[in-house]
């Protein structure tokens, strides 16, 4: 069977985050190690699934250890019927085609701004869009935010099409983790 399209199914504790700038964040689940082994990236990768029988589409994230996490909204927390703190049932299917990222306002408005790395960036594949994203929102400070936009904009614009130098999934630059459980 290909591996992109092989079901995985596994059980996990519903955790809360310790804190967040997303409404919708209710929850969380970090996959077990084996199972995210058997995804085909490390980094951020896309997936069909159900909890507790109730389906989702949803870009799994990287937790930094090999592994991966997703992230639970509400309208998926209260379908399910499951609260944090639940042991949940979960299959998952990595999606062939990855699921288009949401482009931040900020690199938005670079981009429309830098003609050429837009023209660069339009041409990309969306695996290496996603990349591009995950660098950028991987910054931990506002300036290095800026920086990473304004670099990914003159990468672009010199028709580089692939973000150099980033681990995607944070565990040789310790740069992403899973959100703190509030416990």
């Amino acid at each position: 069977m290909n591996k992109a399209a092989a079901k995985l199914s596994f059980t996990a504790q519903l955790l809360r985050p310790a804190k967040t700038t997303d409404g919708d964040f209710s929850a969380f689940v970090v996959l077990p190690q084996a199972v995210s082994e058997q995804l085909p990236r490390r980094g951020r990768t896309s997936v069909d699934g159900t909890l507790n029988g109730h389906a989702f589409q949803a870009t799994l994230e990287p937790d930094g250890q090999l592994s991966h996490w997703l992230k639970v909204g509400k309208a998926l927390l209260e379908a399910s019927g499951a609260k944090v703190g639940d042991t949940v049932a979960l299959d998952i299917a990595s999606i062939a085609k990855e699921l288009e990222p949401k482009l931040p306002a900020d690199f938005q408005g670079a981009l429309d701004a830098a003609e050429d790395a837009k023209a660069v960036w339009d041409a990309t594949t969306t695996i290496a869009r996603i990349d591009w994203i995950h660098w950028i929102e991987s910054a931990k400070q506002a300036k290095t935010r800026k920086s990473r936009i304004d670099g990914a904009c003159d990468m672009l614009a010199s028709g580089k099409a692939r973000v150099c130098c980033f681990d995607p999934s944070g565990f040789y630059s310790k740069a992403l983790s899973a959100p703190k459980s509030a416990e």
